[in-house]
């Protein structure tokens, strides 16, 4: 029977033990504080046995300072795979990654695209980096809970697009909670008001890979929706928020890079141009 170690039982760490349970495999979890046990798992008392019990070891904790001490723990990873499901930034994985060489194992990084409870079901997905020999050694394990997509062998490349992505949906729920904001504060039905917006954001994300090619040939041109003009709509959604009691912290960014765009000679360009104003 093949087996894993699952280090680290918050709701994600969870959902990885249970769905490696659920497909028979022997699986091994260790968590710091007591008290969190996953049904048909064995619990270790320590790191070290939670390691010494299975070739392949999964970490999932609060951040990658909780990696290191992790580490600190194990003794020797000779013969051992990690692979380190923690949210974190590509400094950090390769930092890890550094560790868990000098520990004598292979290191995969990981990045979640998914809640707890997609685990082990339809549209999880699982960014990877690191060792490409480690990572399809164990790649039917880690199918297991959820699609595996191998990204680079640079240990900083999982945590990259995990961020990029994460970055698209905070920016994305910026919006979409000012829109239900102005919505709710004059008295309509956000109920109502959620089947619009999600038809118009859907339509809106047609346009993505089309934006794609211009950042890569840097042709901003727009027979849609100049930034000049943008620029001219903008102090309305400001008042209009201001109107109904609400903040616009949520906008300014926005607001603020094009304006600068077009401070810099550009506003017959698009909207992707505003890819060039976030460097620094």
């Amino acid at each position: 029977m093949t087996s894993v170690t699952v280090i680290g039982l918050g709701l994600m760490g969870r959902a990885l033990a249970g769905a490696f349970v659920n497909a028979g495999l022997r699986t091994t979890v260790w968590n710091r504080s007591a008290g969190k046990e996953v049904e048909g798992a064995r619990r270790a008392e320590s790191v070290a046995a939670a390691v010494g019990a299975s070739s392949l070891v999964v970490v999932c904790v609060v951040n990658n300072d909780a990696v290191l001490g992790v580490l600190e723990q194990a003794g020797s990873l000779e013969g051992r795979v990690l692979v380190n499901l923690t949210n974190g930034t590509p400094a950090q994985a390769r930092e890890v990654a550094a560790r868990v060489a000098e520990l004598g194992g292979r290191y995969v990084d990981g990045g979640i695209m998914a809640v707890p409870q997609m685990i082990a079901g339809p549209g999880a997905l699982v960014l990877y980096s690191g060792s490409r020999e480690a990572f399809e050694e164990h790649s039917a394990t880690l199918e297991v809970l959820a699609e595996a997509r191998f990204m680079s062998e640079d240990a900083g490349a999982a945590a990259l697009y995990d961020l990029a992505l994460l970055s698209g949906m905070y920016g994305m729920f910026g919006g979409i909670y000012h829109a239900f904001a102005m919505v709710r504060a004059s008295g309509g039905d956000v109920r109502e008001f959620a089947p619009m917006l999600t038809a118009w954001l859907a339509a809106m994300m047609e346009g993505t890979p089309h934006a794609a090619e211009q950042i890569v040939s840097g042709e901003y041109t727009t027979e849609v929706s100049a930034l000049a003009m943008n620029q001219l709509a903008m102090p309305n959604f400001f008042e209009a928020s201001k109107e109904l009691g609400l903040r616009s912290d949520v906008l300014a960014p926005i607001r603020d890079m094009i304006d600068r765009a077009v401070e810099a000679g550009h506003g017959a360009d698009g909207l992707t141009r505003l890819v060039d104003m976030i460097k620094e």
